[in-house]
């Protein structure tokens, strides 16, 4: 059974219609991405789904399963405690709470996951957040920030992580250290559902890709589908 399903989905704000009928599912385990150029519906589909657009008025149709429920138009908090956590675009980080208190506040092991994500091990992951636990939000640099978010979104122990732009504006030598990052989660098995600009490196992360344009999906397949058609590069993601 997929742990994600989203079948129809068609969102409105007012009076302009968004997303024309998207279908995406997940299984268990799988890493999939949602690509296409910016405007195009990617960040109003994560947000739908995590019930941050104005549902249920702003869903026109369709339907949003999540480990079999159904939870199109629920509030953030319900689908947050259903197992899915989001790490936003532009990471949100509290300015006036240290690294370690914005972790301590959204730990949680509502599923009772026999190895939970705890302090020490989202310290492990990013060694740099352990080096300044002591530190306020607004002291972290950019990259640091990514991780503090990223780690904040594993306290809760998610059956689904969501990545909205997540090497989005970082050096490359940080934006390495979160590819890593992910490609660890993947061999934990970690339910993952990335929108992120760099193809290349999404390939070798992600088991499946939707492309959506003026938010139609345009193409589905596998990364090795895309690997061989850069043609699709071209038509739906180039600039």
């Amino acid at each position: 059974m997929n742990l994600l399903e989203i079948a129809g989905l068609e969102v409105a704000y007012g009076p302009s219609q968004v997303l024309f009928g998207i279908d995406l599912t997940l299984a268990e385990g799988e890493v999939a991405t949602l690509l296409g150029r910016n405007g195009m519906g990617k960040s109003t589909t994560l947000r739908t789904l995590c019930g941050l657009s104005p549902a249920p008025a702003g869903i026109l149709a369709g339907s949003i399963r999540f480990a079999g429920e159904d939870v199109a138009g629920r509030a953030p908090d319900r689908i947050g405690r259903a197992g899915v956590a989001l790490v936003p675009e532009g990471r949100q980080i509290f300015p006036n709470l240290t690294v370690r208190e914005h972790l301590v506040a959204f730990a949680a092991n509502r599923r009772d996951v026999a190895e939970p994500w705890t302090l020490e091990r989202v310290f492990a992951l990013f060694p740099r957040l352990a080096e300044r636990q002591r530190n306020m939000g607004n002291q972290l640099s950019g990259g640091e920030q990514q991780m503090l978010a990223i780690g904040r979104a594993l306290m809760t122990n998610p059956r689904l992580l969501i990545l909205d732009e997540a090497t989005e504006g970082l050096a490359p030598l940080v934006r390495e250290e979160i590819w890593q990052c992910l490609a660890q989660l993947r061999a934990a098995g970690q339910t993952t559902l990335v929108v992120d600009k760099y193809v290349e490196r999404l390939i070798r992360l992600a088991d499946r890709h939707t492309l959506i344009e003026r938010g139609r999906v345009v193409w589905r397949g596998t990364s090795t589908e895309l690997d061989a058609d850069h043609g699709v590069w071209h038509r739906y993601l180039g600039v």
